[in-house]
């Protein structure tokens, strides 16, 4: 039997303490600073706390970061789950693939599908959200092509560099009362 959160392609974990210069390097490049919601660098201090606490339950934080890692073991991302609220079973998402390299390799998809069967089977969420600035075409079809579909477009949210952008709300909801929605 295969382990829950792996496939072919890739395998979700928890952060390590090793990650740090990662996760250090991926959370203060400013290109990942607008879809972050981020305006101030992190220290490796503070990345040091959140690995520690992320062995804390889901349930407690309301929030899940797990890398995303080749089957050669490199990790190459991390997926997030955000604002989880288990009485209106409901989480948000997020991904990033940091290196320009390992895009369009299928990581994202992979470890999106991943994750949208860990929080229908696990976390028992009746819906998934995403926010994503409108001018972001990769990540609109990434989570279109897995069924996510826009629910609204929040006006003018986010300000990048003197200009106005506009963000897409989009949800993934699971199918009928009892039958996930790959089955």
């Amino acid at each position: 039997m295969k382990p829950y959160l792996k496939d072919d392609l890739i395998s979700l974990r928890s952060p390590e303490p090793e990650d740090i210069d990662l996760l250090y390097e991926w959370e203060n490049c400013e290109e990942n600073w607008t879809v972050s919601n981020t305006l101030v660098p992190f220290s490796k201090y503070m990345l040091a706390l959140y690995i520690k606490n992320s062995e804390k339950d889901i349930y407690e934080t309301r929030q899940l970061r797990l890398m995303i890692e080749t089957m050669n073991a490199e990790p190459v991302g991390a997926i997030d789950l955000f604002d989880y609220d288990p009485y209106h079973g409901r989480v948000g998402i997020g991904i990033l693939i940091h290196r320009q390299e390992d895009r369009s390799k299928g990581f994202a998809s992979a470890a999106l599908n991943l994750m949208i069967r860990y929080c229908f089977d696990k976390l028992n969420t009746h819906q998934i959200y995403a926010n994503i600035l409108t001018d972001n075409e990769v990540s609109m079809k990434l989570f279109s092509k897995a069924g996510f579909e826009v629910v609204g477009t929040k006006k003018e949210w986010f300000r990048e560099g003197g200009m106005w952008k506009d963000e897409y709300m989009l949800q993934l909801l699971k199918k009928d009362k009892g039958t996930p929605y790959w089955g």
